[in-house]
């Protein structure tokens, strides 16, 4: 008799068991993997959706230059999956890359700091919206001066609250240096001997600022693609840092 292995598509497992059966009586199985996030699984979906090779595709789309409407016309998806499949990443990302903070001598890390500042309303270099342009939305992140690669980020509003919640997640790298902009919030919340400021020691991040807009639809400029949800606006660009920034498998 020919046996079929059952492996979880999620983890790669074959620690699996059967778990009753669909509607459609089909056999579901669960991963008893204890790191593994998946409930359940079948091995033949009839909607096209629930395959794990779609849901790959749907976060790649995303990751360069897709839209939800783009995406789902190409996969013969509906929208509603692609949304939902996009916002159940974000229990999976990181503001912090992790990676970079255990590999690290924190004793040598300079970085450059800088909220993305518009240089005027409509174009400016990374600031964004949701909904609408009286909702707008700031990226604030942090990278290795040396490296380029980022080490921390958060989004929220131009205010020093949401640069704190910045500044908390970069003290265990130890930073010496900061290379900033002048923004008023640097100025109040960072010990003058660690800040130099101007724009001739920011232009690796001023570099990243244009990888998101190219690589993100919802980014771009001159676009009608923007995010109605907060959720959707960052998990989308935390799915990039994740993935090209921190190497995180997301």
């Amino acid at each position: 008799m020919a046996e079929i292995p059952v492996l979880c598509p999620q983890c790669g497992s074959d620690h699996v068991k059967k778990r009753g059966k669909t509607n459609q009586g089909k056999q579901r199985y669960a991963c008893h993997n204890t790191s593994c996030l998946t409930y359940t699984f079948i091995l033949d979906y009839s909607y096209q959706g629930h395959l794990p090779e779609v849901k790959k595709k749907i976060i790649d789309m995303a990751l360069n230059g897709s839209g939800i409407r783009d995406t789902a016309r190409v996969l013969s998806v509906s929208q509603t999956t692609v949304i939902k499949h996009i916002k159940n990443q974000q229990a999976l990302l990181s503001a912090v890359n992790e990676p970079v903070l255990k590999q690290h001598n924190t004793s040598e890390i300079i970085v450059k700091i800088q909220k993305v500042e518009p240089v005027d309303a409509e174009l400016d270099e990374m600031w964004s919206y949701v909904q609408s342009k009286k909702h707008p939305r700031w990226l604030w992140h942090a990278i290795d001066h040396a490296t380029g690669v980022v080490l921390a980020y958060v989004f929220g509003r131009r205010t020093d609250e949401v640069f704190l919640e910045l500044k908390a997640l970069l003290e265990p790298f130890g930073i010496r240096i900061f290379f900033t902009d002048d923004w008023g919030a640097y100025q109040r919340h960072l010990p003058e001997q660690q800040q130099v400021t101007g724009k001739a020691n920011t232009q690796k991040i001023e570099r990243k600022h244009l990888t998101l807009r190219t690589r993100i639809k919802r980014l771009a400029r001159k676009t009608i693609c923007f995010s109605k949800l907060d959720v959707m606006h960052d998990t989308v660009i935390g799915l990039f840092i994740n993935r090209y920034e921190f190497g995180l498998a997301v």
